[in-house]
């Protein structure tokens, strides 16, 4: 079988590797440097070697273009396109409609097309359906199918092989092909009612961590308030072995999925004339913690941070993995140096950012650890400034949340 896939990252990358290579799979992207890349056997994402990706193109499994006309002939294609928030953090659709073009100029009849981008409940019915059907040059029906991703960079147990995989088409054969496809290499397929149940549990799954998380942001800020430990309340409320789901307070949410998906929730809400006023305060509360971060960080180094040379340790949004997408440390570090302060990062796991480059560990008079990788030496942290301010909780001995 032919199985097209548009789209190479995080998602689209892990999905290609795992179809079984008796399939012929077409990677599609539109960063020609991307592809190049991939063509040569490098890899671009955690937990993906390059010698699998180099062996699967060698074997002919596994084909990396830019070329919209290898879409031919495919039998299934998977959207696996970003879905971000633009400038004024309001959802961006250009990517999965870019895709639904492009499918539309090449595509010939009886194809699967299923959507693994998270977006509005309805994206499948409202918008790629139609979208594909009025740009085909081809008068026939094609089958359409949702199975949101759940990808977590950088996870050991959870993976998408055993993750539970929620899937619904269109219509009953569109939803028996894609129980078949994804039936040959995922171990756990749940089929819901319809693609508006799919599209919105992905949407709740990451509202209800967004949510959790900024109530817990907030809470750290009273229990400092109160003046007792904010992880010490947190471990005491654990204890309790029913109705208790333990979070940890951070510098804000990053990541391709807690920031951005309740928005697409909350727009969605918004249009319907419902108010998502739970939603839009934890947005706002997460965003706002690295102003809360730097407050605090002022407030024992007073009188001012000008020109007080700061190091930001970790900059990617989560342990151990590289992905900078939404991390807060870009806010946190765009803050300080509003305030006059030399702000310089360090984090061996990304090495070049927004333009600039890692550097040492050390050196600095204030550091702040908005990430804590196995790979950075505890001791080397403690020894690299005076003052050392922790979002994690993760080290003793030093200012925390």
């Amino acid at each position: 079988m032919k199985i097209s896939i548009i789209g190479q990252g995080y998602v689209g990358l892990n999905l290609a590797m795992a179809i079984p290579k008796d399939h012929q799979v077409i990677g599609f992207d539109v960063n020609s440097e991307l592809v190049s890349r991939l063509a040569s056997g490098q890899s671009h994402i955690e937990g993906i070697p390059s010698t699998f990706v180099a062996t699967k193109f060698a074997e002919g499994s596994y084909f990396p273009t830019s070329d919209p006309t290898f879409l031919e002939g495919s039998e299934i294609i998977v959207i696996a396109v970003p879905t971000p928030l633009d400038v004024n953090r309001r959802p961006d659709l250009s990517f999965v409609e870019s895709a639904c073009r492009t499918i539309a100029a090449g595509m010939h009849s009886n194809v699967l097309i299923i959507n693994e981008s998270t977006s509005f409940p309805g994206t499948l019915r409202n918008l790629i359906k139609p979208l594909i059907e009025k740009n085909s040059s081809l008068e026939s029906s094609y089958a359409f199918a949702v199975s949101p991703e759940r990808v977590d960079p950088g996870n050991k147990i959870w993976n998408l092989f055993n993750t539970p995989r929620l899937y619904s088409g269109l219509t009953l054969e569109a939803s028996q092909r894609t129980q078949d496809f994804y039936g040959s290499f995922c171990e756990n397929l749940q089929e819901v009612s319809s693609p508006e149940v799919a599209e919105s549990a992905k949407l709740f799954e990451n509202t209800f961590r967004q949510v959790n998380i900024a109530l817990v942001n907030e809470f750290a800020q009273i229990a400092n308030a109160i003046g007792i430990s904010v992880y010490e309340t947190l471990d005491a409320a654990n204890t309790k072995p029913y109705g208790f789901m333990k979070f940890l307070p951070s510098a804000g949410v990053g990541g391709h999925c807690i920031p951005v998906d309740p928005s697409y929730l909350s727009a969605t809400a918004l249009e319907l004339g419902i108010p998502a006023r739970f939603i839009d305060l934890a947005n706002e509360t997460n965003l706002n913690m690295t102003n809360y971060v730097i407050s605090r960080i002022l407030q024992d180094n007073p009188p001012s941070l000008k020109d007080k040379q700061i190091q930001v340790i970790g900059v990617s949004y989560k342990p151990d993995v590289s992905d900078t997408r939404e991390t807060p440390a870009g806010r946190l570090i765009d803050g300080l140096r509003a305030l006059g302060a030399e702000v310089n990062w360090h984090d061996p796991l990304v090495k070049n950012w927004r333009g600039e480059d890692s550097t040492s560990l050390g050196g600095s008079e204030i550091a702040i650890i908005v990430t804590k990788h196995k790979i950075i030496s505890e001791n080397d942290i403690l020894g690299s400034a005076a003052y050392i301010f922790d979002t994690t909780g993760s080290l003793e001995g030093v200012h925390s949340l």
